[in-house]
């Protein structure tokens, strides 16, 4: 499985942004999927993650209720909505599949996501 993400940029803080995780090869719909991100000097950190069909997502506390991750099997791509943006949001964001916790199978190559205050 190959991942590409987009949609990353500048946004003024309160803002949103929508990430977008394109998969490539089969089997998309049998994978966990999910993003993690990674601030400048910190450690990768697990953000949301979708359950296979969509039934079930998980967040990160720092994001919940401000975050919201869903899946379009159809299409083979998985998202980020991200609203009320804080600059502690600013990171690098890596979108994932096969998660398990605090790792995946297969990650994407990063975008970058900058929050102004």
């Amino acid at each position: 499985v190959q991942l590409q993400a987009s949609g990353g940029g500048l946004v003024q803080a309160g803002g949103s942004l929508r990430l977008s995780c394109a998969a490539s090869g089969r089997s998309f719909s049998s994978y966990i999927m999910g993003w993690f991100r990674q601030a400048p000097g910190k450690e990768r950190e697990f953000v949301a993650d979708i359950s296979r069909g969509g039934g079930w997502t998980s967040y990160a506390e720092s994001v919940k209720g401000r975050f919201t991750i869903s899946r379009d099997d159809a299409k083979n791509t998985v998202y980020l909505q991200m609203n009320s943006l804080k600059p502690e949001d600013t990171a690098v964001y890596y979108c994932a599949a096969g998660v398990r916790g605090k790792s995946a199978d297969y990650w994407g190559k990063g975008t970058l996501v900058t929050v102004s205050s």
